[in-house]
């Protein structure tokens, strides 16, 4: 794949579970929802690295060290609101 095909294979996924997320959502189910937000974001920010970088994103899940990598700053407050819904979808990750 180039990267104009790695790009978009990143930004469609992050858009189809944008779309999960919200039919979830309107259906109450938000715990389920919550982590389709994350896999959403996840996947735009991988994006983002790959656009900057030209290499790939690493193959980790934290919003908080996605982000850095992209140089995007993150209030303490935002990091914290991460760091908790990380600790209630993996508990003992932190």
């Amino acid at each position: 794949m180039n990267e104009k095909e790695i790009l978009k294979n990143w930004t469609s996924g992050s858009k189809q579970d944008l779309e999960t997320a919200e039919i979830l959502f309107e259906n109450k189910k938000y715990h389920h929802a919550l982590f389709f937000c994350h896999l959403s974001l996840e996947k735009y920010l991988k994006a983002i690295i790959v656009k900057r970088t030209k290499k790939a994103p690493p193959l980790i899940h934290d919003l908080v060290r996605l982000a850095e990598k992209t140089d995007i700053k993150l209030t303490n407050k935002i990091k914290k609101r991460i760091r908790r819904y990380r600790c209630i979808q993996h508990p003992g990750t932190i």
